[in-house]
């Protein structure tokens, strides 16, 4: 083999494991280490908007290169788990700011400090879920709105009179990464589905579920129809997923506690992102942590 030969094999095989890593790092945003998974949520955002698949891909990108930067573990770096709350962010940024210049240099900032934040917390095995994402975003949005008006983007505005639970379980899968329309949320199923058929279903269940109870209780239909009290039950469903009834039923409590956090953090004005989520999730864990403990003692 010649030296430039083996040079280009190299390189293709360097930049192949790139590829691979980033987009695992996608579809850890939905706990899929799979990147067949991350290539159809990947898909999914192109589609609903060439800004936010374009921010996901450099937000992923970023976020990955800084955990190679500061040689943050490798096998946790293989995983994608430092691509998913930078993705995030990078999506919420081509939602909420217009896509000029100095949002591209936000992004790049924001993704990376995501990055930094969730190896604080892993390297303590706190389970924090997107929470790095979710404050990163927060703070964003704290000093445009305080200090950069002028960089917000104008909120769409939404309109239903009747729901559709088939079409919002998809548009709770849509809505992680911030897609309201029917065919990405379709792709995001799909990609679970490739990866964790069980998720899958556990996810839109969790969805339809959370839908129904949000109409039960008269929250706004529109809200409902378009998946904005659906996504995080998405989540905090494929979470617990599992074979066993007792999976089930911790899965309920998360969703539950996701919606109740959900109608709080609107009721006080708050952007709720996936924090509800989060929360939930991690109050849910300690529950389920302790409910073990007590069973093995006894």
């Amino acid at each position: 083999m010649t030296p430039n030969i083996f040079i280009k094999n190299k390189f293709s095989r360097k930049t192949i494991s790139l590829a691979n890593i980033i987009l695992k790092g996608l579809g850890q945003i939905m706990l899929q280490e799979n990147p067949v998974t991350g290539s159809l949520f990947l898909v999914g955002i192109f589609y609903g908007s060439l800004a936010m698949g374009i921010a996901a891909i450099l937000a992923t990108i970023c976020g990955t290169t800084t955990a190679f930067l500061l040689k943050y573990d490798k096998a946790e770096i293989n995983k994608g788990l430092y691509g998913f709350s930078a993705a995030l962010v990078g999506v919420a940024i081509m939602l909420f700011l217009k896509p000029v210049f100095i949002s591209w240099i936000i992004l790049i900032i924001g993704s990376a400090l995501a990055t930094v934040i969730q190896h604080f917390f892993m390297k303590r095995k706190i389970p924090v879920f997107t929470l790095p994402f979710v404050l990163i975003t927060w703070l964003i949005l704290f000093f445009t709105n305080h200090y950069c008006t002028g960089l917000l983007s104008e909120a769409s505005i939404t309109t239903a009179s009747t729901i559709n639970y088939l079409t919002v379980g998809f548009n709770g899968f849509g809505q992680v990464i911030f897609q309201d329309n029917l065919i990405s949320g379709v792709l995001f199923f799909i990609a679970v589905f490739i990866s964790s058929p069980i998720s899958a279903l556990y996810g839109f269940i969790g969805a339809v579920l959370s839908a129904f109870i949000a109409f039960s209780i008269s929250t706004p239909v529109a809200d409902i129809s378009i998946g904005l009290f659906s996504f995080n039950a998405v989540l905090c469903a494929i979470v617990f997923t599992g074979n066993q009834i007792k999976d089930s039923i911790w899965a309920l409590i998360a969703i539950l506690l996701s919606l109740i956090i959900s109608l709080l953090m609107l009721k006080f004005n708050f952007t709720q992102l996936t924090f509800p989520f989060v929360l939930a999730s991690c109050i849910t864990l300690f529950l389920k942590k302790k409910y073990d403990s007590n069973r093995q003692n006894n």
